[in-house]
């Protein structure tokens, strides 16, 4: 307990306040591991005890997925309860990591059993996880656990948050799940029998949810050290969501309320169980096929796959869009096959693309969306819906009465995480136009089976951060445009990846480029093996030498600095080998030393290029 005050007290500012921490010392395969066994080593007595917090290895590389508090908290509860930290797993979310076992049983066809001795999560909906999610499952509330001991399958023990600390662990259960509606949940794996499950509740939480969020973990921990009572703040709620959504209808032009979710994963996730609740209702019997480009962001990529698994009439088809592949022509291509096969086409597209930053010509789209087809039988097939990605333009509009796709049913999201948030916490929304306004209910309500709201902290940090956002836009995109001269101007063998100032002038103002080295070698295996290793000599050079600015990150939309990264490693993390794209991805930011980047750019071309 000592310990953990120590922590609490010395902390780094960043471990509440950014979405990445020390991306520069971080082993993938060592996740959370690292990092705890380096804090255990610390001495909080030293002098030197928060310079070395500040210097830690990450324990993941994006706090939707983990983060240092989250791995404290978790590892702090296993101590108590004389567990491996590995078996304790942190949520945003009360009801994602009962889904997580519902997931893995059902594709392992595993019975399982729900107990509960009060309540029930507010919004848990037996019906729609068995008719819609496809989950099979026995509720039962009971006064004592014990009593549902003798069960062939899996058992899953609910309690309240205020038993974290304190009750004895369930032995009858395989996992005890601790909630609380305002923090989140807490689920404990018992035994060795269900440490098969580990892996995948943890993909669960990296694909269709979030880690419990920093400053809600340091609630919990600040509790358990006895600094303040475990009372969530909630002032100002309700004020900071109608600020938020005032703000979203404002920037998109819209009309419709939007819904806001813990992350862009989170929104992407209760669209498509929304769509396809709704396709239920309304074409009952009929397939279902998402669109989806093969190498687009992997979460995206790998979480509509994982979707398709569970659901028998759902399936994924490929929409090639970029890197000489035209979106337009690929879109009338597979809305012919569906239509002919009488199914309902749900499209999910990122405009402009990752990581080629194409944006298609918009005319022919929208005529491509909103074209009449027939099935194979000569009836009226099922208009697509079209949803939107928009997070490297979140500031154009594409919804509103008289824009780009306003005459086609739209759903567009967004990653907060980016410039909604300016990289100040995950956060995610999305919003309807008005033809397609029906299907924003649906989505709400998978928001909130899966308890995967934004958090207050979120939305007060959107409300905050949204008015600045189309100026934050437009002074990261001049620096981009001029860094992105530069390049061009001293290296004009490159092939750069941005969008032409044609476009920038009708609104796509993106702030992330990507870029092809030239490259040298007798043979294209030799070529592609040389200009990977440009790649990192590029990237490590920029971090080297400018390390207040230039990071490894993902992420994109920051208030400040430049951020690198090689999306074949990691933002296409899943996708297919075939499809990933190992080229230098650039994100910069409203605040960027211009001058610095382009001398230290110059430098690593007279090294390594001329």
């Amino acid at each position: 307990m000592d310990f953990i005050k120590s922590i609490l007290d010395a902390m780094p500012s960043d471990w509440l306040q950014l979405t990445t921490h020390r991306l520069d010392i971080y082993n993938e395969e060592l996740a959370k591991v690292e990092f705890l066994e380096k804090l255990q080593s610390l001495n909080s007595k030293s002098s030197d005890f928060e310079k070395e917090l500040k210097n830690l290895p990450t324990a993941f590389d994006y706090i939707r997925l983990g983060h240092p508090l989250s791995c404290i908290l978790e590892w702090t509860i296993a101590k108590e309860r004389n567990l491996d930290e590995k078996n304790v797993i942190s949520f945003s979310s009360q009801t994602m990591p009962i889904l997580a076992i519902l997931r893995k049983n059902l594709l392992s066809k595993v019975p399982t059993q729900i107990l509960y001795k009060n309540e029930l999560p507010k919004h848990f909906d037996e019906s729609i996880l068995k008719d819609i999610y496809g989950y099979n499952f026995e509720l039962k509330r009971t006064t004592d656990y014990c009593e549902a001991a003798d069960f062939s399958g899996t058992t899953v023990a609910l309690s309240s948050f205020d038993e974290l600390f304190t009750s004895e662990l369930e032995a009858s259960a395989d996992f005890t799940v601790f909630a609380d509606s305002q923090l989140g949940s807490v689920i404990l794996v018992n035994g060795s029998e269900s440490e098969a499950y580990i892996s995948e509740i943890q993909h669960v939480r990296r694909r269709e949810s979030i880690a419990m969020t920093p400053n809600d973990c340091l609630s919990v921990l600040e509790h358990f050290v006895g600094v303040k009572k475990l009372s969530p703040d909630l002032v100002g709620e309700s004020k900071n969501r109608t600020r938020a959504l005032s703000a979203i209808k404002e920037i998109t032009n819209t009309s419709t309320d939007a819904s806001l979710g813990s992350c862009g994963l989170s929104i992407q996730y209760a669209i498509m169980m929304g769509l396809i609740h709704h396709s239920y209702e309304v074409y009952p019997g009929k397939k279902i096929k998402f669109i989806v480009p093969p190498n687009c962001y992997g979460g995206t990529n790998d979480q509509a796959r994982r979707v398709a698994a569970c659901i028998d009439n759902v399936e994924i088809l490929d929409l090639p869009v970029d890197g000489g592949k035209d979106m337009v022509a690929s879109v009338e291509k597979v809305l012919s096959q569906v239509a002919s096969a009488d199914a309902i086409p749900f499209i999910i597209a990122e405009i402009p693309t990752n990581p080629r930053v194409e944006v298609p010509d918009l005319d022919r789209l929208r005529q491509a969306l909103a074209k009449k087809r027939l099935t194979s039988e000569g009836a009226t097939a099922v208009a697509p819906v079209f949803i939107l990605d928009q997070t490297f333009c979140p500031n154009v509009l594409f919804l509103g009465q008289g824009d780009f796709l306003s005459s086609v049913k739209t759903i567009s999201y967004v990653s907060g995480s980016k410039f909604p948030s300016g990289g100040l916490c995950t956060a995610g929304y999305c919003v309807t136009n008005e033809i397609a306004n029906e299907l924003g209910s649906y989505i709400e309500k998978h928001l909130q089976v899966c308890d995967n709201q934004a958090t207050p902290f979120q939305v007060e940090t959107l409300a905050n951060q949204m008015p600045s956002m189309v100026e934050r836009i437009s002074e990261a995109y001049k620096n981009t445009r001029a860094f992105v001269d530069f390049i061009e101007q001293t290296l004009p063998e490159a092939k750069i990846n941005f969008v032409s100032k044609e476009l920038a002038s009708k609104g796509f103002t993106p702030s992330v480029f990507s870029l092809d080295l030239p490259t040298k070698g007798d043979n294209a295996r030799q070529r592609e093996a040389h200009k990977r290793e440009l790649n990192l000599l590029l990237i490590k050079m920029m971090i080297n030498e400018i390390p207040d600015e230039s990071k490894h990150c993902v992420s994109y939309g920051q208030l400040k600095g430049c951020y690198w990264t090689i999306p074949a490693t990691s933002t296409q993390g899943t996708t297919k080998e075939g499809d990933k794209d190992y080229i230098v991805r650039v994100a910069i930011s409203p605040i960027f030393d211009l001058e610095q980047h382009k001398s230290v750019f110059a430098k690593f071309c007279n090294q390594h290029i001329k």
